[in-house]
Parts: structure tokens; C-alpha cells; sequence
């Protein structure tokens, strides 16, 4: 069986890419959507479908072992990280793997020796998520939760950075308000080429 590929879906907050992935999840059951470790608590009613959770010793231990492409502090103070038994067994079994990542984990991952040059072990493809525009993007984080002006702004500048790296990505997509179907469809047709 010819060697899978990770795709990495990035782009701004509240673009719409947790939607989009949990479309394509339910749609195809084929693909492998590897989870993350976190140190973060789990939530009531949580379950083990997103996250392998975790003590901060042995998340200590995932790091000291090499057993994560990347890994950032997010929200507060929690840890998240890409497992690497969750990436590269999937796609030397042929599969699609599919994970959502920040420009950080982008640029870990793509920075990786895995994935790395002409002489990577392993295939990489990147699809940016773009707004339709900026002012649906900062209305859907404004919906998101109750902010301060100060927090808001502080958002803002975070978009306007990661919009930066659509160049960067193999592939770029509009998710248009009110056309999330034809957006899922149209992620999962790269996908599949």
C-alpha cells in the first residue's frame, strides 16, 4: 500500500476548522484524526475521542522520550502536544491523517525531519482556512465568549498574524458564511488527490 500523508489545516481563530473537521471526521471514518495529549483537566462528560489526558510528569516524560513532534503551552497553562504514535503508524498504513494545528505547531511540524526538504520520510500537506473576511472572523470571536476591548485587540493582532502564513500552506480555502458543506467538500477533495 502506497505511504499516507499528514495534512495540517490551519488558520486564524474561530475560521471555522474544529467545525470543518469534525464534518470531515463524520464523513470519513477512513482517514485517521489523531489525538493530542494534554495536561489539561478533563471536561464533564469528556471522553478520550481528542485527547490522551495526562500528568504533567508524563508529559514530561512524552518530551524527554522524543515522543512528540511538537508541543506548545496553551490557555493558561496547559500543555498540548502531537503525539507521534497517533501521526506516523496511520500513515505508513496508507492513511490520510488529518490534524488541526496553530501557526506554532505548524511550523514545528513542517520544520520536522519527518516531514522536512526534498529528502522528508514522510508526506506533507498544509490547507489554510481563510474568512470570508476579517470582519465575519473578529463577529465570530466576539460571539465566541464575553471579552475585554483589551483581549479583543490582542485577538485581532493574533489573526492579522497567522493570516500571514496562507502563503505558506500547500493549499488555500474560503469558508464562506452559510456554506460550510461545499467548504467540507472542498477540503476533502484535496484531500483525496
Amino acid at each position: 500500500m502506497q505511504n499516507g500523508k499528514l495534512v495540517l489545516i490551519i488558520g486564524p481563530s474561530g475560521v471555522g476548522k474544529s467545525v470543518i473537521l469534525k464534518k470531515l471526521r463524520e464523513r470519513h471514518s477512513e482517514w485517521h484524526f489523531p489525538r493530542s495529549a494534554t495536561t489539561r483537566p478533563r471536561r464533564a462528560g469528556e471522553r478520550d475521542e481528542l485527547y490522551r489526558f495526562v500528568s504533567d510528569t508524563a508529559f514530561d516524560r512524552l518530551i524527554e522520550e522524543n515522543a512528540l513532534l511538537e508541543w506548545a503551552v496553551v490557555h493558561g497553562g496547559a500543555r498540548y502536544g502531537t503525539l507521534i504514535e497517533e501521526i506516523i503508524p496511520p500513515i505508513e498504513q496508507g492513511k490520510i491523517v488529518v490534524r488541526e494545528v496553530d501557526v506554532q505547531g505548524f511550523d514545528s511540524i513542517r520544520a520536522h525531519h519527518f516531514f522536512r526538504g526534498a529528502d522528508a520520510v514522510y508526506a506533507l500537506e498544509s490547507v489554510f482556512i481563510f474568512p470570508e473576511n476579517k470582519e465575519q472572523l473578529i463577529a465570530h470571536i466576539r460571539a465566541r465568549a464575553p471579552m475585554s476591548e483589551e483581549e479583543l485587540t490582542r485577538r485581532i493582532a493574533s489573526m492579522e498574524r497567522e493570516l500571514t502564513y496562507a502563503d505558506l500552506c500547500d493549499h488555500q480555502i474560503v469558508n464562506k458564511e452559510g456554506a460550510l458543506d461545499e467548504t467540507v467538500q472542498e477540503v476533502a477533495r484535496l484531500l483525496e488527490k
